[in-house]
């Protein structure tokens, strides 16, 4: 359908699904993440200050969250402007807004910097620092779409992109990130490194017609093989992190092994992605919201139980 008759009720739907509002799931696992920062950095500054624990300022955790859930919106619009050409050649993304005609290039970018504003805006109530580091954040959403051209790890790019609100969230609260914002940093990276390769595992077919590059085809017949091991480097380097902070609490490092569970759902997915079923690997691609989930949940119950 020309997006010139479009309904005005069409059009929105079309935006909606342009910045993905209608599935959350992406937005979670840009989310929960920010908010394990916001949370450590709480218990760093606390644990600065004497305490073994601290809460987050509710402000904080709200500024990041709509920043997180504005921003993943406007990576996801310039994401369809980035592969507008391809995504009708790709089974899954035929539907999209740019794809079939509903939205424009032009309107793509226009949504990607309204979005990127939107998310300025919150700016103003964090420290000016915050804002210069911001700035990375943003380039790194824009070009983390058109590595797909140029390199076969556009997943890492990706993972930049999406964990840089860590460091912010420490820049806001203690003024600079430490060695132990750069450890989760790192150890989000394997991570979304992994539950990435797993979605470009569903898409491997059309993405090698379409000439679209990934580390589902740079893996290749190993790809299963180093999912396992990112995620192997993320139980580890998460475990560290708890350890630093949970150790000083009165649970000591018993939280830590929550973990385990952590790498039963690993298993479960790593199980599903090894048929190389697309669908299968796409599925355990969303299991993931599970992890950002869970984790969030036991890190916020460590932070209010020792703040009591």
């Amino acid at each position: 359908m020309p997006a010139s008759s479009l309904s005005a009720k069409d059009k929105l739907q079309a935006y909606i699904h342009l910045t993905r509002f209608d599935k959350p799931v992406g937005i979670e696992l840009l989310l929960w993440p920010t908010l394990w920062g916001v949370m450590f950095a709480a218990m760093d500054a606390a644990q600065v200050d004497g305490a073994s624990a601290g809460l987050p300022e509710m402000k904080l955790v709200f500024i990041f969250a709509l920043g997180a859930i504005f921003m993943r919106a406007a990576g996801c619009a310039i994401n369809d402007f980035a592969d507008r050409k391809v995504d009708g050649s790709v089974s899954r993304t035929k539907g999209r807004p740019l794809a079939d005609g509903r939205l424009s290039g032009k309107e793509a970018v226009g949504a990607f910097v309204v979005l990127s504003l939107i998310s300025a805006s919150l700016l103003f109530f964090l420290p000016l620092s915050v804002f210069y580091w911001s700035l990375g954040a943003v380039a790194l959403a824009f070009i983390y779409p058109f590595m797909k051209r140029y390199t076969h790890l556009p997943q890492v790019f990706l993972a930049a992109a999406f964990g840089w609100a860590i460091p912010m969230a420490y820049v806001a609260i203690l003024g600079a990130p430490d060695i132990w914002c750069w450890l989760l940093f790192m150890a989000y990276m394997c991570w979304t490194v992994a539950y990435d390769t797993q979605y470009a595992m569903a898409d491997r077919a059309d993405d090698l017609q379409v000439g679209i590059k990934s580390t589902a085809i740079l893996f290749g017949r190993f790809d299963v093989l180093i999912i396992g091991l990112l995620q192997t480097a993320f139980l580890i380097l998460m475990g560290v992190v708890m350890w630093h902070y949970f150790a000083p609490t009165s649970l000591g490092i018993t939280p830590v092994f929550g973990l385990a569970l952590v790498a039963m759902m690993f298993a479960k997915q790593n199980r599903a992605c090894a048929t190389q079923v697309p669908m299968a690997c796409f599925r355990a691609f969303l299991d993931n919201v599970w992890v950002g989930r869970y984790l969030f949940v036991l890190i916020a119950a460590v932070c209010i139980w020792s703040s009591l």
